[in-house]
């Protein structure tokens, strides 16, 4: 359904009520600017994913 511009609308609409309270409204009224950066504020900058060093850590404190 996201695959056209009715689909990801909806659902961007639907997440920004959801985890913004927005109404249809103040969706609408955005502009898509500033949706990412609402939305950007929300998502942790840095992966979240292990380096090198904490697998080898990882494979040292748990070797089997």
């Amino acid at each position: 359904m996201s695959a056209t511009f009715a689909g990801a609308a909806l659902r961007l609409a639907g997440l920004s009520g959801a985890l913004l309270g927005w109404r249809p409204d103040e969706f609408w009224r955005a502009t898509p600017t500033e949706l990412a950066a609402v939305l950007g504020a929300l998502a942790p900058e840095e992966e979240l994913c292990a380096s090198a060093d904490d697998l080898a850590r990882l494979q040292e404190m748990f070797p089997d």
